[in-house]
């Protein structure tokens, strides 16, 4: 039996579940499983959820909400969670175990060694920060004392081939006296988390017009004209030049599945973030982290997508900050700027093919699931060290 119990007592984590489905399960790990219980309060969630799983058993509680005798019912023999990672993460007000929403977390913690029967696995992921926080050393306290051997190792999509930044915490635990093997976790994971790029800052507000210089010089055979630094523009051309992971374009979406139109950068957006955005082209290797908010702000929520290839980069930024906000426009749409679309982004995480949304789920409702995910081929790595 299976237990799919992820992140709860925050709206969107039922993506991270939809992985742990029967189908995909074992499409996907080669893990033959089932899904004992998927559970959820928030009703768009369990929409999404429902339309891809409808014969899993969905329950619309909490987890705290669960008692000790419906947990042995169960007799779940793999736990997978993933706390929220608002008191964790570095934008956040860093909480960590003070924070409410780490409750469900700890509940968890404290249910655990009274457990009938202890799971065989446990998979838990959470953002970068936890690794030092109060709520790990409660879990590593717990699951010593419980007799669970387990792994930490921080994880990004590029370590496994996917041009996407999302580097996260991970920590697999199983019920035995042996310990992971090093060398099979590092032919799992081939390339260090460290390799990988950080996520771009928040910017508060854009730059007045007029008080940015642009860097002319050039920097390794590089023009600097964005709001970057020449460290910036080296590692994203290392992450180019990077033969190991795979181009963006092997997951854009058909033309013919969607109108590309509705998906371009207004305007607006343009001239305000220009110099902000992280755009790539289709044959990148990389693209920054995908969050929540993709689709409805820019700073630091996730790549864009240049379209024309004909257009130069340096043509288009080069002294864009002497010319007329009509010439900036011009100038910039020349590059044909969009979204990627919730498909694109589903298939830059590892979602298989199979993976749908409801037609009622809105196109930002689906950005907002999609930024609380996480990479699908890195778990099912993960889950195959976990039971081998």
């Amino acid at each position: 039996m299976f237990g799919g119990l992820s992140k709860w007592s925050k709206s969107t984590w039922s993506l991270k579940r939809t992985f742990y489905g029967q189908s995909t399960i074992h499409s996907e790990s080669g893990i033959p499983a089932q899904v004992v219980a998927a559970i959820d309060i928030n009703t768009t969630a369990n929409q999404i959820y429902g339309h891809n799983f409808p014969d899993t058993a969905l329950w619309n509680k909490t987890i705290e909400g669960i008692s000790l005798d419906d947990f042995n019912k169960l007799s779940i023999d793999m736990i997978l969670m993933s706390p929220p990672c608002q008191p964790f993460t570095r934008l956040g007000l860093q909480g960590d175990i003070a924070d409410l929403r780490t409750k469900s977390f700890l509940y968890i913690l404290d249910l655990l060694p009274r457990l009938r029967r202890l799971p065989r696995f446990i998979l838990l992921e959470n953002v970068k920060g936890f690794e030092s926080s109060s709520a790990r050393e409660c879990l590593v306290k717990t699951l010593v004392e419980c007799g669970y051997t387990f792994h930490e190792i921080m994880v990004s999509p590029t370590s496994v081939g996917m041009p996407n930044s999302r580097l996260r915490y991970f920590l697999i635990a199983k019920i035995s006296t042996e310990n992971f093997i090093s060398s099979k976790i590092l032919d799992a994971f081939p390339h260090p988390a460290e390799r990988d790029f950080p996520e771009p800052p928040t910017v508060s507000s854009p730059p007045c017009s007029g008080t940015w210089q642009p860097e002319e010089g050039k920097q390794g055979g590089q023009v600097l004209y964005k709001l970057e630094t020449t460290m910036d523009a080296q590692r994203k051309r290392s992450q180019n030049n990077d033969l190991s992971v795979r181009q963006v374009q092997d997951f854009l979406q058909p033309q013919t599945e969607v109108n590309m139109e509705d998906f371009l950068l207004p305007p607006k957006t343009l001239l305000r973030y220009a110099l902000l955005l992280d755009i790539v082209r289709p044959t990148c290797r990389r693209s920054v982290c995908f969050t929540k908010g993709y689709g409805r702000y820019v700073e630091g929520t996730g790549s864009v997508l240049q379209c024309c290839m004909e257009t130069e980069m340096d043509h288009v930024f080069g002294g864009l900050d002497q010319c007329s906000e009509e010439e900036k426009l011009q100038r910039l749409l020349k590059l044909k700027l969009r979204y990627f679309t919730p498909r694109e982004v589903a298939n830059l995480m590892g979602f298989p093919q199979s993976f749908s949304f409801p037609e009622q789920i809105s196109t930002r409702q689906q950005y907002r699931v999609l930024g609380n995910s996480l990479n699908v081929v890195v778990v099912a790595r993960l889950l195959q060290l976990l039971v081998s």
